[in-house]
C-alpha cells in the first residue's frame, strides 16, 4: 500500500508542477506573498521544477525513499506560507472562493506532509 501511495505522491507532484508551468501559473503566482520579495513568476516556476523532480525522484528512487519522503515533505513545508497568504488575503484561485474553501484546503497540507513520510516508510507501518 504504502510503494502505491508514494507512486501516486509521486504522479500528483509531476501533474502539479506541470500546472505551475502552463495553464495554471497565474494562479500560482497569485498565492506568492508579496513580502517574499522575489518575482512571483520565479517563485512558480522554480517550485514547479522542484515538484516534477520529486514526483520523478518519489516513482525512481526507490533506494534513498526514505530520504526522498523527507525532502517531500519539507518541500510541502515551505510552500505552506502560499497557501496561509491565500487564506489571510483572500485570494480566489483554483475555485477556492471562499474563506471557508480557503480555510479547508490549509487542513490538506498536514496530510499531504504525512502522505509523503508514510508513503516513503520514514514514518508508520512498513509494507
Amino acid at each position: 500500500m504504502q510503494k502505491y501511495l508514494q507512486v501516486l505522491l509521486g504522479f500528483m507532484l509531476c501533474y502539479t508542477g506541470i500546472l505551475h508551468l502552463t495553464k495554471r501559473r497565474e494562479e500560482f503566482q497569485a498565492q506568492v506573498p508579496y513580502w517574499l520579495g522575489i518575482d512571483a513568476d520565479l517563485v512558480v516556476v522554480a517550485s514547479g521544477a522542484i515538484e516534477i523532480l520529486l514526483g520523478i525522484a518519489l516513482v525512481t528512487l526507490w533506494r534513498i525513499r526514505k530520504q526522498v519522503g523527507v525532502v517531500t515533505a519539507l518541500f510541502f513545508v515551505v510552500v505552506f506560507p502560499g497557501n496561509i497568504w491565500q487564506y489571510i488575503d483572500g485570494i480566489d484561485a483554483f475555485g477556492l472562493n471562499s474563506d471557508r474553501d480557503r480555510a479547508l484546503r490549509l487542513l490538506f497540507q498536514p496530510i499531504l506532509i504525512l502522505w509523503a513520510l508514510f508513503a516513503t516508510q520514514t514514518i508508520g507501518k512498513k509494507s
